[in-house]
């Protein structure tokens, strides 16, 4: 009785391998776990040309035998026949997307250098050949000694050249085959970029631009450079283009007020809706101009496939600190959310990339931090510029983003070095096609964030403000008295007032770190709802939050208000998240201890410095 020969389909992800899989073995496929890993097995029965039937392996998408990734690691271990009870392959299909010829080139080689049968499935031809990418099948197989079968998976198209080429694999010319087997990594990249030359017949004016795109936007020293210039251009423009928008909506709040109060008498429901309900939650939904702007840039860079790169450019500086730009992806998601970007580190294998990753993204400046940010630099830092189209407030912003960027490296290097000790690991991840964004999904996206926004201030921002504003409004204060004083929230600040006026807190920050906790953005709220409380007059209180926090407060005050918010982590749906993704209260207490730690250093050290200096 002859025994099943064995093929496996194998290459990096998002060649097809699955696709394929399915167009060869139809519904005859079952799915398993290998043996002591939870990475799934499929495996079906498909019926060559001469009626022999053969056993198709899906491998995991990987991108070497070097495994990275538990994913990796399982294919490495299939290919290798490591696997107790588990046949050795007789026969790899290498799917290579055409599209992505030179990088997938790279894994092909190391897996013809095993000496095994092979065949290459050369996948998506059709896609290819839509981009303008006509590539030569034999000129293909004439350099890698193997046959080479073009096929669309998803339209089943080249199936019966391909399964005739397995049937004939075992009679293969092992003299012709392309002798990569002592190569190294950067000689089979090199070598793969040579291949893939060879092979391309025409390739379009657009495929062209891209590759050309590639060697600027990907130079190991002018990438980095244009990387942060466009980030730097994106800071000045959330102030510059988003001033007009906010003056809308502050005059829409004023006359909200106004209208309030010339057609309800006074009392305790006109003083919620204008003091808390316009003021304070008002106060916040002021700056969705600069929300939207910013994620406007954000979204454009992932759709226009720039953000992929942007992920390799920060590969060299992360592996600095004992990360990869891995971490990269989660990080940058953090800039929007830090919960989301602590859910996304789940792509991260490394159980000490992953855990150091959670611990820095609250570091990340999210966009919660931005009306803090926008409230004090409106208030202190002059609308100047400092040179051709550069605004000294847009520069401040850009630096305090800097500034968390520098702390969250910092940190890791730190934890990488103590608490989650390790070798930093190299990862590879496929390039997206340039394209420009779709207006319809770039719309989509700015509106699913900019409602977020929203719905972060009808709800959390508001519940907080009420709150704050009905322990500010009780007890009443005696004739004469500030109201603030006589109230439970005065109280509770008098006592935090201790800890936080050594660092030039004054009391109103200490009470607005309280329910800030709840979202940072919240502080802006409750720093306008306990002004317009305290105030004497129905002028004073439609007066607006930035004329009273400069006529208030100092500016080493404020520098120091903003230092406390580039580290503090006031969010307390963070923490619950990094709990749940830690499966403990160890990390995530760690957490808050060096962040709070952090915020109380760099904001003391930014005021007293500030005051040495007479600012």
């Amino acid at each position: 009785m002859s025994t099943l020969r064995t093929a496996a389909l194998v290459g990096n992800p998002n060649a097809g391998k699955s696709a394929l899989f399915n167009a060869l073995t139809g519904a005859r496929q079952k799915i398993a776990n290998y043996p002591g890993v939870t990475v799934e097995r499929k495996s079906g029965r498909m019926v060559l040309p001469s009626g022999e039937p053969v056993e198709l392996v899906d491998l995991p998408g990987s991108y070497s035998l070097d495994p990275s990734s538990p994913d990796e690691e399982v294919t490495r271990r299939v290919v290798m026949g490591e696997f107790e009870g588990e046949a050795t392959p007789d026969l790899f299909v290498i799917v290579v997307d055409a599209a992505n010829l030179e990088q997938h080139l790279v894994f092909a080689q190391e897996l013809i250098g095993l000496g095994k049968s092979t065949i290459i499935a050369l996948n998506m031809v059709d896609l290819a050949e839509r981009d303008g990418l006509v590539i030569d099948p034999a000129a293909l197989s004439d350099a890698l000694g193997v046959p080479v079968v073009p096929t669309v998976a998803v339209r089943k198209r080249g199936l019966e050249p391909l399964a005739e080429a397995m049937e004939g694999a075992g009679s293969q010319d092992m003299s012709a085959r392309h002798q990569v087997a002592r190569l190294t990594l950067p000689e089979r990249r090199l070598s793969a970029r040579n291949i893939a030359k060879g092979a391309i017949i025409t390739e379009s004016a657009a495929h062209q631009l891209h590759a050309k795109l590639d060697k600027v936007l990907l130079h190991p020293w002018l990438g980095p450079v244009i990387l942060f210039g466009l980030l730097f251009v994106i800071f000045q423009a959330v102030f510059a283009w988003a001033d007009p928008f906010i003056g809308l909506i502050e005059g829409g709040i004023e006359a909200a007020i106004g209208f309030v109060e010339a057609t309800m008498a006074e009392g305790f429901v006109r003083d919620l809706i204008t003091q808390g309900l316009l003021t304070g939650v008002g106060s916040v939904v002021v700056f969705l101009p600069q929300i939207v702007i910013l994620f406007a840039f954000i979204l454009a860079m992932e759709q226009s496939g720039y953000m992929a790169r942007a992920a390799f450019i920060m590969d060299r500086l992360m592996a600095y600190v004992g990360l990869s730009g891995r971490s990269f992806i989660p990080l940058l998601s953090s800039f929007a959310c830090a919960i989301p970007g602590i859910m996304a580190t789940r792509s991260i294998a490394d159980p000490k990339d992953r855990l150091t990753t959670i611990l820095i993204a609250p570091l990340m400046t999210c966009s919660a931090r931005l009306p803090v940010y926008a409230v004090i630099i409106g208030a202190f830092i002059p609308a100047t510029t400092v040179g051709p189209g550069i605004g000294l407030q847009g520069l401040v912003l850009f630096g305090l983003y800097l500034f968390g960027i520098v702390g969250a490296m910092l940190a890791a290097l730190v934890l990488r070095r103590t608490v989650t000790k390790g070798e930093a690991s190299g990862f590879i991840m496929e390039m997206p096609r340039y394209q420009w964004p779709p207006l319809r999904d770039l719309a989509i996206g700015l509106w699913q964030r900019a409602w977020v926004f929203l719905r972060r201030a009808g709800t959390i921002i508001f519940m907080a403000t009420v709150v704050l504003w009905l322990l500010l409004s009780f007890p009443k204060a005696e004739p004469g008295e500030s109201q603030v004083d006589a109230s439970f929230a005065g109280q509770i600040a008098d006592g935090l007032h201790v800890v936080m006026e050594p660092i030039g807190f004054n009391r109103e920050i200490s009470l607005a770190l309280v329910p800030a906790m709840a979202a940072r953005e919240v502080a802006v709220s409750a720093l306008a709802t306990t002004y317009a409380v305290d105030a004497d007059d129905e002028d004073a209180q439609a007066e607006g939050l930035i004329p009273r926090l400069q006529a208030g407060w100092s500016l080493p005050t404020a520098l120091a208000f903003l230092a406390w918010f580039v580290f503090a982590p006031q969010c307390l749906s963070t923490i619950a998240v990094a709990r749940r993704e830690t499966n403990g209260w160890k990390w995530p207490l760690v957490m808050v201890g060096y962040l709070f730690g952090l915020a109380y250093i760099f904001a003391g050290i930014t005021y007293w410095t500030a005051t040495a200096l007479g600012l």
